[in-house]
């Protein structure tokens, strides 16, 4: 991992309510969007529910093949919230109560500091707690391991103290094309060629309007971390489809 030019990460997100259905997460694209921003490759994503052998062999397999590992869900005052148990489990670290953890939550909590809430002081041995601005209640790293809340206004918030502890990359630079009135299949070799001609950046089609009525066509996307070296193929590229589709009156823009 560490010959990477940039970081790998993935994603774990943890809890039975995102597989049933009944929770929608927003979690994934809002880290993805950060790591983005930062050079991270994000590489890997998975959703398991609330069953701790899934959890751990997760944690496991994700740590072990990455640089970063963020958790989202499950750190919470209620019995199913096992995360820390999984995850001191997986890294094999006891899960004893951590005394600044338990500060936080006396202050907050006052009387009301009950047995369930003093769930969430449990820190694995060695790990340092994550802020939290919203509830207070902390994350927490351990390794390259980052637990944080499930609910997406905590775990966004949680973000700002986890930014500063990562080792950054190249960001990757992303152009699209717009070519409207055509679809996938009448571009797929312009796009393969182009693929094959600058295999340093990434090309990929993305229809809209599927043939409907009205307006549809295809999105070029040309991702890279050169910006000269996207920039020129790029422009080779509007070139081929405006020059190979001129009899059809295709019309390329960016956007």
């Amino acid at each position: 991992m560490g010959a990477e030019t940039s970081p790998t990460a993935a994603v774990l997100i943890i809890g039975d309510e995102i597989l049933s259905g009944r929770t929608k997460d927003t979690n994934l694209n809002t880290l993805a969007r950060f790591l983005g921003a930062l050079g991270i490759d994000l590489k890997e994503a998975r959703v398991v529910g609330d069953t701790r052998s899934q959890i751990v062999e997760a944690v496991r397999a994700l740590s072990g093949s990455h640089d970063y590992l963020f958790t989202t869900g499950g750190i919470g005052p209620t019995h199913d919230d096992i995360t820390a148990d999984c995850v001191s489990e997986a890294m094999g670290v006891a899960l004893p109560e951590n005394a600044e953890a338990l500060a936080i939550l006396e202050r907050r909590y006052g009387d009301e500091l009950n047995d369930a809430r003093r769930r969430m002081a449990r820190i694995p041995e060695g790990g340092s707690l994550i802020a939290n601005p919203v509830t207070d209640a902390p994350g927490f790293q351990i390794g390259n391991v980052f637990v944080m809340a499930g609910v997406p206004k905590i775990m966004t918030a949680m973000l700002d103290d986890v930014a500063p502890r990562l080792r950054v990359g190249a960001v990757t630079h992303a152009r699209t094309l717009k070519v409207d009135g055509v679809g996938e299949g009448d571009v797929a070799d312009l796009l393969s060629a182009a693929a094959d001609a600058h295999r340093s950046l990434s090309f990929g089609s993305y229809p809209f309007g599927h043939g409907t009525v009205g307006e549809y066509g295809t999105q070029l996307v040309v991702r890279g971390r050169d910006a000269a070296a996207l920039s020129a193929a790029v422009e080779a590229l509007r070139e081929a489809v405006e020059t190979t589709l001129a009899d059809r009156g295709v019309r390329v823009s960016e956007v």
